[in-house]
């Protein structure tokens, strides 16, 4: 792309959420409202195989850096789950998009969550504003209360006292009010100058938190169940020409019964309203940042791209931790609400979720269902962990409308992308640290058409793991053997056809080994030894075995 003026120099947005699955908003098949994320597909581009990571820290590490997740430094979560390269910090190794287009004259602004810095109370070399960013507002912990978030901080000071005196606060709407007030004041304060905006919601992570008069919008909506949703979502991505014909819709968890089965019937709707509220109040959010870019007539010349960090959740709040582990430790809870009622931790069915004294998640045959048509979740490497919505609206940059694009692509692609629209240049060096060289490809040249000349993707998290070239996939669920997939042919991985090509599984298995050792994967078995020696494991750690 040409160097030069403001024209030629692009805003970028980048828009995440975090938990959600493929299939949820309005233009990728799901029930959920979504009008101006669908405004935004409609006017823009949207992508069907493009991939995060499948974990919350991993993914913004990757999205950030253009690195893969080991890297940086961050290779699980941000609490110490290791040895060096797993302990949750970014390393000087990398450096972030922020960091990259203020040394090209941008101004950097960040709302919502960081979650990529181990220390949660004490500004750190990997703080928002010490890597890149001039403005932050937001939290560093990776969930928690919607209405009163722990590590609630602007710049680099805890403002936990705003959300507690405030009784309308709400998470997700200080996000997007945040990032509107910093749309206008760029507009006011550097008008010639372009801009960098991360706003990274939590929503529709869990606690299950949301607005009533949002919750009744979707009473009866999810009536039918999920096996019927799921057949629903399915027929409508193949009507939008998203997924292919030939796909078929993957059987439902055998460990959830058949809707027609299903207890509790009243709360288990309920979770599923819930979950759909906070995507719905994420949104509208998205919809009043908008309306900012377009008040002050920065919306046409704004690279805009919005996707979420892993496919949905099906992990409940577990049974096994205490109130205090959350509240203290995991810091990822508030004991009490700001009125002083206690919160009560957990999925009961006599407790209807939403309110801030609840603390819920939805559940597995939820998740399945937000991950229509693909099978797995967040955590793990099958497409329903690491499958996103991906949509990208640029007036000045793309002429098609509603397009559709079906190249491969991750994370990483998105810091070369950016470098390539904005002329700004990748550094070797940064601050008399070496730089590892980014390992994405830009998705410049799928603005113009459909592509296909994308080099092999690789994930591992948690021993799970996989490399995609081409139309083969090689995909391992840690500790089971490694399955091939013809994606091509059957993208919902519904036959492993590995017994009949042993060679191309060894050769695409060495091509995984080579790629781990290069970026620093440690193997499972050395991380669950240091933890065993360390004292057990933590409830994100244990070993899940879903079907």
């Amino acid at each position: 792309m040409a160097n030069g003026g403001k024209a030629n120099s692009p805003n970028i947005m980048i828009i995440l959420n975090d938990d959600m699955g493929f299939s949820d908003i309005g233009c990728y098949g799901g029930e959920i409202e979504t009008p101006n994320l669908d405004r935004l597909a409609a006017n823009g581009l949207r992508y069907s195989q493009f991939y995060n990571t499948a974990r919350c820290s991993p993914s913004r590490a990757s999205l950030l850096t253009g690195l893969h997740p080991h890297q940086t430094g961050v290779g699980i979560l941000t609490y110490n789950n290791g040895p060096e390269g797993y302990a949750g910090n970014l390393n000087k190794s990398c450096v972030t998009v922020a960091e990259v287009l203020k040394a090209k004259n941008y101004k950097t602004y960040l709302s919502g969550k960081w979650h990529v810095s181990s220390n949660l109370t004490e500004p750190t070399d990997s703080w928002p504003l010490q890597r890149g960013f001039d403005y932050f507002f937001g939290t560093i912990i990776g969930a928690g209360s919607f209405y009163h978030p722990n590590t609630l901080t602007r710049g680099n000071d805890n403002i936990e006292h705003e959300a507690e005196n405030d009784p309308a606060f709400f998470y997700t709407d200080a996000i997007s009010d945040q990032a509107v007030a910093y749309v206008h004041q760029h507009k006011r304060d550097n008008p010639e100058t372009p801009f960098f905006q991360y706003v990274a919601y939590t929503a529709p992570h869990w606690p299950l938190h949301a607005h009533d008069e949002d919750i009744a919008k979707y009473k009866g909506k999810f009536d039918a169940g999920w096996d019927t949703l799921r057949e629903r979502r399915l027929q409508k991505l193949v009507d939008d020409g998203i997924i292919h014909p030939n796909w078929k819709l993957t059987d439902r968890d055998s460990t959830q019964p058949p809707w027609t089965e299903a207890e509790n019937r009243e709360w288990t709707l309920r979770c599923m309203e819930v979950y759909a509220a906070q995507i719905d109040r994420m949104d509208q959010g998205i919809g009043r940042i908008l309306a900012a870019l377009e008040a002050t007539g920065q919306l046409d010349n704004t690279l805009i791209i919005f996707l979420s960090d892993n496919g949905a959740c099906a992990e409940d709040i577990p049974d096994g931790v205490t109130a205090r582990e959350l509240v203290d430790q995991l810091m990822i809870a508030k004991a009490k609400t700001r009125a002083g009622k206690p919160v009560r931790f957990g999925n009961d069915p006599k407790l209807m979720p939403g309110g801030e004294d609840t603390y819920q998640s939805y559940g597995t045959a939820w998740a399945n269902l937000s991950n229509s048509p693909f099978r797995l979740y967040k955590h793990w490497i099958h497409e329903g962990g690491i499958a996103t919505p991906f949509i990208v609206h640029w007036p000045h940059g793309i002429q098609e409308k509603g397009g559709l694009r079906h190249n491969p692509s991750q994370l990483t692609d998105i810091m070369a992308t950016i470098v390539d629209v904005t002329g700004a240049a990748y550094p070797k060096e940064y601050n008399g640290n070496p730089i590892l060289p980014c390992e994405g490809e830009s998705l410049v040249p799928s603005f113009a058409a459909a592509y296909g000349g994308r080099g092999p993707l690789f994930w591992e998290h948690e021993g799970n793991a996989a490399v995609r070239t081409g139309k083969w996939k090689l995909v391992r669920k840690y500790p089971g053997p490694w399955e091939l997939y013809d994606m091509e042919a059957d993208r919902t991985e519904m036959h492993d056809i590995a017994g009949q090509h042993p060679e191309r599984v060894r050769a695409m298995s060495e091509q995984y080994a080579a790629w781990a050792k290069r970026c620093g994967v440690i193997p499972r078995e050395k991380i669950l030894e240091l933890m065993k020696a360390e004292g057990g494991t933590a409830f994100w750690e244990e070993e899940r075995q879903p079907t």
